[in-house]
């Protein structure tokens, strides 16, 4: 997707995505959008949370911008804010589902892209979304990352091109193959660059009902 050269404002941000808050109720009714294979299908998958895998590292933001330390920080600011909220369906292990995480990095970019300056540690890029955005906008956002209902590993994604994917906030996104074998996911923002699956971050917490794949860009519901 082309990409604007100007920064976006934080205002759009705010209205846009909160939003779509309202959307967290249909999570409990969406109908998986790509079926797992016969062979994944005839085990017997375990009840290991997402939650219990990001966490495993710790919650300390750090110097490694491939993992998952901003995800982790902001899931924890949702429930602290908002225990009720559908993004704690990520701390129940016996709900399958199939969540898109982005890595440190990518949340990086989303900073680099909403102040025009790129934060030179993890901390100090959780500090700047932080001031930009509060917990109904985090939710969103963390929302439009899960499918439920679906166990969606890399090699049925491998073979959805074209697929839309209904997401616990209410939205879609649609699952793009290139010639390559490389798997996109186009989401609602059209003027920037679509995030990839990361090869080397598939099936996180494999042989569960809850599966992940890391991203290298935050999906985003709305034009920023």
């Amino acid at each position: 997707m082309p990409k604007h050269s100007s920064v976006r404002r934080p205002a759009r941000l705010l209205t846009g995505l909160a939003a779509g808050a309202t959307a967290a109720a249909l999570a409990a009714t969406a109908a998986p959008a790509v079926a797992a294979p016969e062979a994944e299908a005839a085990k017997k998958p375990g009840n290991r949370s997402l939650v219990k895998v990001l966490a495993a590292d710790g919650a300390k933001l750090d110097k490694n911008w491939k993992d998952f330390d901003l995800v982790e920080r902001a899931v924890v600011t949702v429930l602290e804010a908002k225990p009720d909220s559908a993004v704690g369906v990520l701390a129940k292990g016996g709900t399958k589902l199939t969540a898109f995480i982005p890595t440190d990095a990518a949340f990086r970019a989303l900073a680099h892209d909403l102040t025009g300056e790129r934060p030179a540690t993890e901390r100090a890029t959780w500090r700047t979304l932080a001031g930009l955005v509060d917990a109904d906008t985090l939710e969103t956002v963390l929302l439009y990352h899960v499918v439920p209902g679906a166990k969606i590993n890399s090699k049925a994604a491998a073979k959805a091109d074209g697929a839309e994917l209904e997401t616990a906030q209410g939205g879609t996104i649609t699952v793009n193959v290139t010639k390559k074998g490389a798997i996109r996911l186009v989401d609602a923002d059209t003027d920037d660059r679509n995030p990839r699956v990361l090869p080397r971050a598939l099936d996180i917490n494999k042989g569960n009902k809850q599966l992940a794949h890391g991203i290298s860009q935050v999906l985003r519901p709305v034009n920023l």
